[in-house]
């Protein structure tokens, strides 16, 4: 039991560590005949790639994917797809200090606990550098769906930065690839800029709330119970590393609603039924809708800082430890192309395990 692997029909696993020569996915499952190209994937490895701009890790990664099979003629053969990414900036040495003590909110004492032994440098496969393998297999789950539907369109941004939120008033798409943390709002990215700096001048990380939606997906897909579209979605992005919380349309807010308020009523529009809301984020009864589907995420702040905190030694002794290293400040920024690829890997497997089961009829209504 690996449990390395996600996906049902279309299956991805992951391979690789931080400071191990190289990391990538292998991609079973993908049609035969999607056009797949290195420059392609490319595009989404770089809007993830570290060390763009100070609000992220300092460590100079190309994430230059390569296509080592599963390919012919710049199409997919229907056989694995092996992707392989390149470590080139390891700095091994910041963690020397660490290889005996357990870093305060890290998996290092988890990890310990369950196998005896942990690579300590920079997290091993708890580091966010395996999401890099996730952006590029999400990259062929892109080219599949285009081929397959072609108006589906997956946007991910940042809605909310520790305790500072956006204004969905001023919510502009356009905006949300003009500013390092791709915000649909330009006042709050500004703000957002000179209240991160200030925490990264002060040797401290904040959490911050992603939202992904995808649009153009087709009404039917996801199962009842035990194959719900929304529990894979919340799978998927729960597995993220640093994720501690996920929602589905409104989420946690649904609660506080009454059923008069929560219930997206429906109408029959030309093109067929049209619901005049989406508190459900495009899923009922664990069944796409046709409406967009919503999901949000939070994630955890980095708990690589360079405040000391209290720990503890694999030998039981208390110490004080300061974590040493290239850190992003906030790692939700980086997270945000990443919940952008687990949705397509999702959506994607969904899509083929309908074709299997229903051969894309549907029920007719009107």
């Amino acid at each position: 039991m690996s449990f390395n692997t996600f996906g049902h029909l279309f299956r991805v696993t992951t391979w690789g560590e931080s400071h191990g020569p190289a990391l990538g996915a292998t991609v079973d499952g993908c049609p035969p005949g999607v056009e797949i190209a290195a420059e392609a994937l490319q595009h989404w490895l770089d809007k993830r790639k570290p060390g763009q701009n100070k609000f992220t890790t300092q460590r100079q990664e190309p994430d230059a994917v390569k296509i080592l099979s599963g390919t012919f003629d710049g199409r997919s053969t229907g056989t694995p797809i092996q992707l392989m990414i390149e470590n080139t900036d390891q700095r091994s040495k910041d963690y020397g200090e660490i290889a005996k003590s357990f870093r305060p909110g890290h998996a290092d004492i988890t990890y310990h606990q369950k196998y005896g032994l942990r690579d300590y440098r920079g997290g091993g496969r708890s580091s966010a550098r395996e999401t890099a393998a996730r952006v590029a297999a999400g990259g062929v789950a892109r080219a599949a769906l285009a081929q397959l539907v072609p108006g589906l369109k997956i946007t991910g941004y940042m809605v909310q930065i520790g305790p500072h939120k956006i204004d969905r008033a001023r919510f502009d798409a356009a905006q949300i690839e003009q500013n390092p943390f791709w915000c649909p709002d330009a006042v709050a990215a500004a703000d957002w800029a000179d209240y991160l700096d200030g925490l990264r001048k002060s040797h401290n990380s904040v959490g911050a709330v992603i939202e992904v939606v995808a649009s153009g997906v087709p009404a039917g897909l996801g199962a009842p119970l035990y194959a719900k579209l929304d529990s894979d979605l919340a799978a998927a992005m729960m597995s993220i590393n640093a994720v501690k919380a996920v929602e589905i349309g409104d989420g946690m807010a649904a609660a506080e609603l009454t059923g008069v308020e929560n219930a997206d009523e429906i109408r029959m529009g030309n093109d067929g039924p049209m619901f005049l809301s989406n508190h459900a984020g495009g899923i009922l009864g664990g069944i796409s809708t046709g409406q967009d589907v919503v999901v949000r995420f939070a994630v955890k702040p980095t708990s690589s800082i360079l405040t000391p905190r209290r720990t503890i030694t694999a030998t039981g002794d208390e110490i004080e430890l300061i974590t040493k290293g290239r850190h992003d400040p906030c790692v939700g920024i980086r997270a945000v192309p990443v919940g952008e690829a687990m949705m397509a890997c999702v959506i994607l497997d969904h899509l083929l395990m309908d074709r299997g089961q229903t051969a894309g009829v549907r029920g007719e209504i009107g």
